[in-house]
């Protein structure tokens, strides 16, 4: 078991490439408000940013394909009386936008058929107005963020410690969620039936929002500087980040089950100032993090309840703001997996391509799969009622043929992640055994496993946040593994190569056992048989006697002496059957070693990561 594990992942290669400035959206004045915002908003036709304007706040659409520099005079969304802070695009309607403002209110804009932002030339410039306003706050909305499922529902934050849920087209609040300080940051879950919001009295808050009333309250980052908060999609898992008193920036992942602390603790990032914008992506389960003052933007994978550090890209020119396209919006022919648009010295937007390299012609199903089309789960009415659900997915191959999207019925479901204390193989058919069984004694109702294809997953060892096995637990085992693998190259090699995609079928393992003693042997394999596998080591049960069966009241996993008597009397037979139990049992045993070795090259990535970063900090 020399050499190092390498953890496979279809996105450990993924790279960001940036963009020629000519190709970049230059000559735009961003705003300079010192307000805790993305400042950027994106979907697969527009952008939105928050524009720099005289007599009172304003915020700029750009056309995707309207790249290069900005005419001076373009047509801007005016209608507040102050600087606009936030803004958010409808996940079901790409011309549909949302606004919040220093004055006070939310305002709903509509996108105009052929919007452009050059005009002929002695063409006047027209200015777009507000469709509708929304009115109820006594202070300035910071935040505002549309349901993810439902149509026509937006959620807004205020200085006025609340966060109100409105029905856009009856514009007017709905529910009203109270907190005790500002609200920094809110997130929805992919079914809109819960928000979590991040407040600067440092408390992380999960809300069951048509009960208004928070679930859970759990004290988030101890750090005096704002904290971000992300639903991971359709997991029932958060992403925090924030800051720690010592002004280390760190990444928090929350259980919604047992929000009370985060799993494994917080993940120390670095000690840079500046507040990190953490941005979900459900179809790869990736973690994109952004941070205000520094160029760089990390991405993670999520896998076994942590987050895997992928890569991370590198500029020399920091960004005050940062979106991400949607997922149905990506270039899907250069294997792009997402594209971020970050400001530059507030003067252009640089679009940033995150790509898999791969040469290929065809489209790759495996780095695509469905994701959240145009069509709402449920409308606003219904979702008042109490109507819960994941909006419908579409097929990207469909998207990538240049046809109309193809729907595909949502049935996700939270991923329930339930510690488990004995790991799980999947049944499957059992040989008839023609052994007689007398009628007292009881016939266990699980069925063996037939030999796994793949690689286990340890899901019991990694989900649960229990120690691992210890290495004395395991002993004769991982010696006899490890004595496998020497010097020998056709199976180290493809022990070592973790990336590889092709399955591979476990051999049994050579072990120098004694020579089974008839007929107690028989029964300890019999035993083994109808009896669970402890994930650790096998041991012997008690000598059974041969003289008359086991009384009815003995458990399951208990052998009588009827059986054994049966097999006494077979004759030559009887070697025959215990050595195919045999085989049998080295089978499970190899399959055990085989999950144990899953847990070992896990614990082995884990500790080469953490040397490299206490190696990195001395």
């Amino acid at each position: 078991m020399s050499g190092r594990f390498v953890r496979s992942s279809k996105y450990r290669h993924v790279f960001g490439r940036p963009t020629r400035k000519e190709q970049c959206y230059d000559n735009i004045r961003i705003s300079k408000n010192a307000w805790d915002t993305n400042l950027v908003k994106a979907n697969p036709q527009y952008l939105a940013v928050n524009w720099e304007a005289s007599g009172g706040g304003a915020f700029a659409v750009i056309p995707l394909h309207e790249r290069g520099r900005l005419p001076e005079q373009l047509p801007l969304f005016r209608g507040h009386k102050a600087v606009v802070l936030d803004t958010d695009w409808s996940p079901f309607d790409d011309s549909l936008i949302a606004s919040g403002s220093d004055d006070g209110k939310a305002f709903i804009w509509r996108v105009p058929e052929n919007f452009t932002l050059r005009t002929e030339e002695g063409e006047d410039v027209r200015d777009v107005a507000p469709v509708k306003q929304l009115t109820g706050h006594s202070r300035k909305v910071g935040h505002v963020l549309f349901n993810p499922a439902a149509a026509n529902i937006l959620a807004t934050s205020s200085g006025d410690y609340t966060v109100k849920v409105w029905d856009v087209e009856a514009g007017s609040p709905r529910l009203t969620l109270k907190h005790t300080d500002i609200v920094q940051s809110l997130s929805w879950s992919a079914n809109g039936s819960l928000i979590v919001t991040t407040s600067r009295d440092k408390k992380l808050r999960i809300w069951d929002v048509r009960q208004e009333a928070p679930a859970h309250v759990s004290p988030g980052h101890a750090g005096a500087k704002n904290s971000r908060v992300t639903w991971m999609g359709e997991h029932d898992r958060i992403a925090t980040t924030g800051f720690s008193k010592m002004s280390d920036r760190q990444l928090g992942l929350w259980d919604l089950r047992d929000p009370k602390e985060p799993v494994g603790g917080f993940q120390i990032l670095d000690s840079i100032s500046g507040v990190c914008m953490p941005f979900w992506d459900d179809s790869t389960q990736c973690l994109y993090l952004a941070g205000k003052g520094d160029g760089n933007i990390r991405y993670f994978e999520y896998e076994h309840d942590k987050f895997e550090y992928l890569s991370e890209y590198k500029s020399a020119d920091p960004q005050r703001g940062i979106a991400f396209l949607p997922k149905r919006g990506v270039n899907m022919h250069e294997n792009e997996v997402m594209r971020a648009f970050k400001t530059v010295n507030d003067s252009y937007i640089e679009p940033i391509s995150f790509i898999v390299p791969r040469r290929a012609e065809v489209f790759q199903g495996d780095i695509y799969p469905p994701v959240v089309g145009t069509k709402p789960a449920m409308s606003a009415t219904e979702w008042f009622d109490g109507a819960e659900g994941f909006p419908p997915k579409i097929d990207l191959e469909s998207i990538y043929e240049g046809e109309e999207p193809t729907e595909i019925p949502s049935t996700s479901k939270p991923v329930s992640r339930v510690p488990s204390s004995t790991p799980m193989l999947p049944p499957s058919k059992k040989e008839p055994d023609t052994t007689p069984v007398p009628a007292s004694v009881p016939t266990p109702a699980t069925s063996e496993p037939d030999p796994i294809k793949e690689h286990p997953l340890p899901s019991s060892a990694t989900s649960s946040r229990g120690p691992p096995p210890s290495m004395k637990e395991q002993g004769t085992s991982i010696a006899q593994l490890a004595s496998k693998y020497d010097d020998k190259d056709d199976s180290s090699s493809s022990a070592e190569d973790d990336s590889s995609s092709f399955e591979e079928v476990a051999k049994p393992i050579d072990r120098h056992a004694s020579k089974p003693v008839q007929p107690p042997e028989s029964a300890v394999v019999t035993r083994t048989l109808t009896s669970p596998v402890s994930p650790t080591k096998l041991t012997a049960p008690p000598p059974i006697s041969m003289s008359k069966p086991a009384p009815s009241t003995a458990a399951p996993s208990s052998v009588s002496a009827a059986p054994l008597a049966g097999k006494t009397g077979m004759g030559g037979s009887e070697e025959q059957v215990t050595l195919k139990d045999i085989k049998v049992l080295l089978e499970r045993q190899n399959r055990t070693i085989s999950g144990q070795t899953e847990q070992i090259k896990a614990l082995t990535a884990e500790v080469d990561r953490l040397k490299n970063i206490i190696g990195g900090k001395m």
